[in-house]
């Protein structure tokens, strides 16, 4: 029996931790020096911390697809999904829930979903008041603790598997991505349009007006909201929550049963709302100061694992969905400076690639990402290329898991990469989202956008993306769109279809 297969049959708990909109460049052992990140240093340095790894897309909807599916976000024109969309995931699709149930495993979420939740809006939605399907628990988890959307998006309320959390019956709750008048019976939110003083909390930057809607806890949201009055969160502790709820799951795992815990955090996602013991650690404001608040998080489940005695038969996978972003719809405090945005006070998110979220640049894609298993996955550094979409390959071979044919096509095994017994990464990475397109070929990085030339860049010469070789590599450029179409199965003209 090999190396990889004696693992295998140990049946490692998995635990993935997964920051919100992380740079590169907000963590120590990535380059921070104006955030200080103990834990997570504390957990790369004790593991396997990837300098080339990388999301599928510069938004959280599409990334958390892709590493739940290994099948690539582009192939549905998947986006950022609203309040009301649907469950993204078909409950027939094999994902990286149904594959460690498969291997016998306890499976849970813990976190921000944002996967959307019910059969959709065409489909009458989800009923908030009753059994609120469908879910997590459709594809593969047994259990789930949620922020169902995301934190500025309605509703503002936990969802424990189907049942929003502490829901007084006499308080019906609705959500719609219109304001909601015919429900007068159910408490009423400032309107953010109507009333924009009722948010007290942040200032709501003109240009995201999305983001006015229904005011909860004197702060505007996305959709609107009404009832629910009794279940509503607290900004302010919902990390405190969170750590609560992966305390209690943790605790009542038992040695001889492998789980398979992921936990998406909230932090540091808009509005950043860092709880009171963490405000000022850091001279960067909100931002600053929730990076320092994930950290604990990190800590925290760490401190679980050992003190339940599971630390060494776990394996600890650590991410984020995409890039950082500074001011997003809130003015919480970060300062602007440059002519990309890309700098706060000194402190650079994204490290030494170019922009962060949203964008089809390096800053947009490539993250922090840490493999961990004490005794089993040798402490280093790999400049190997991998990508979140290759997790599910990648546990299916080390859990010795056969994939249902035509399910996780884009994922690949690189189980001998993250274990750190190859350098070996992939070939070429497929990212972005609706009218961008990327794709990372050894070095080369090529772009495309439907409002710009085609862009090419040499990323051992220019990891910054500055200066576009499309017109000096015109061969290069033309091959690597070829590459994209093929992938995609599209024209080679026409590679947004």
């Amino acid at each position: 029996m090999g190396a990889l297969s004696a693992f295998a049959a140990e049946k490692p708990n998995v635990v993935i931790i997964y920051g919100d909109d992380v740079g590169y460049g907000d963590v120590g052992v990535y380059g921070s020096e104006m955030i200080p990140t103990p834990n997570i240093d504390k957990l790369a340095q004790g593991g396997l911390m990837f300098t080339d790894g990388h999301c599928s897309s510069s938004v959280c909807s599409p990334s958390r697809y892709a590493m739940l599916t290994g099948e690539h976000p582009l192939r549905n024109n998947l986006s950022v999904i609203s309040p009301e969309g649907g469950l993204a995931i078909p409950t027939d699709r094999f994902t990286l829930a149904d594959l460690f149930r498969k291997a016998g495993y306890q499976t849970a979420v813990i976190g921000k979903w944002h996967l959307g939740i019910g059969p959709g809006k065409e489909k009458g939605g989800a009923d908030w008041n009753g059994d609120v399907k469908l879910g997590p628990l459709e594809i593969g988890f047994d259990y789930s603790f949620l922020v169902p959307s995301t934190n500025d998006r309605v509703p503002c309320v936990y969802l424990r598997n189907h049942r929003v959390v502490n829901l007084d019956p006499e308080d019906s709750l609705y959500i719609s991505s219109q304001p909601i008048t015919d429900k007068p019976g159910s408490s009423q939110y400032p309107d953010g349009k109507i009333r924009p003083e009722a948010m007290t909390q942040m200032k709501l930057m003109e240009s995201h007006k999305g983001h006015r809607n229904s005011v909860i806890n004197g702060i505007g949201r996305i959709g609107y909201m009404v009832g629910g009055k009794s279940a509503l969160w607290d900004d302010y502790t919902m990390s405190d929550v969170l750590v609560e709820e992966a305390r209690k799951y943790i605790a009542s795992r038992k040695k001889d049963e492998p789980f398979f815990l992921y936990f998406p955090s909230q932090c540091i996602h808009a509005p950043r709302t860092p709880n009171k013991r963490f405000q000022g650690k850091t001279k960067l404001g909100p931002r600053g100061d929730s990076m320092v608040e994930f950290d604990w998080k990190v800590g925290e489940i760490m401190k679980m694992l050992e003190e339940n005695g599971l630390l060494e038969n776990t394996m600890v996978v650590f991410s984020s969905d995409n890039g950082p972003v500074y001011i997003d719809a809130y003015d919480d405090g970060c300062t602007i400076m440059g002519s990309s945005g890309e700098n706060d006070r000194g402190h650079d998110a994204s490290g030494p690639y170019r922009e962060g979220k949203y964008s089809i640049y390096e800053g947009g894609t490539r993250v922090p990402l840490v493999f961990s298993w004490p005794g089993k996955i040798k402490p280093g550094v790999s400049d190997a290329l991998v990508g979140q979409i290759d997790f599910l390959a990648t546990f299916a071979s080390l859990l010795d898991v056969e994939i249902p044919d035509g399910e996780a096509s884009d994922s690949r095994n690189l189980l001998p990469v993250f274990m750190g017994e190859s350098d070996e990464g992939v070939t070429y990475l497929l990212q972005g989202f609706k009218t961008q397109r990327a794709l990372r070929y050894k070095n080369w990085k090529y772009s495309i956008k439907k409002t710009q030339p085609a862009q090419l860049y040499n990323l051992d010469l220019d990891v910054a993306e500055q200066k576009n070789l499309s017109g000096q590599y015109p061969e290069v450029a033309q091959h690597m769109r070829d590459m994209l179409a093929q992938i995609l199965e599209a024209e080679a003209m026409n590679v947004f279809e």
